[in-house]
């Protein structure tokens, strides 16, 4: 019995520890996309909860899917007039220019050669 105990008391503290860890890295972040999913399970289960986080502020979650996740978080950078994370500004440039197909006008050249190169791919 009091093993089971301490044993429990370890996995207790684990789960607390690792709680509180992730809290703080995501205190951290500028802008983000979170998945959760419970220990053990595979990629083809569905996760425990999908959000946004923005300046460590979690501001959405229980979300459907990653893909209305990014959807959402390029309308949050827009409507709250936010700057692109310099760390991502290409990835987001290509997210709003290629699939979102906004502003395609305005593309820098590294974006431009990302979509001419997927253009001859097909």
């Amino acid at each position: 019995m009091k093993r089971r105990r301490k044993l429990r008391r370890r996995k207790l503290r684990r789960r607390i520890q690792q709680s509180w860890r992730i809290f703080f890295e995501l205190k951290q972040i500028t802008m983000a996309v979170f998945v959760i999913r419970k220990e053990g399970e595979g990629l083809k289960e569905p996760p425990e909860d999908i959000g946004i986080v923005i300046e460590g502020v979690e501001v959405l979650h229980d979300l459907t899917s990653v893909a209305s996740a990014c959807a959402l978080l390029m309308g949050l950078i827009y409507s709250l007039n936010r700057a692109y994370p310099k760390a991502l500004c290409f990835t987001f440039e290509m997210l709003q220019n290629i699939f979102m197909q906004l502003e395609q006008h305005k593309m820098s050249p590294k974006v431009q050669t990302l979509f001419g190169r997927l253009r001859t791919s097909q």
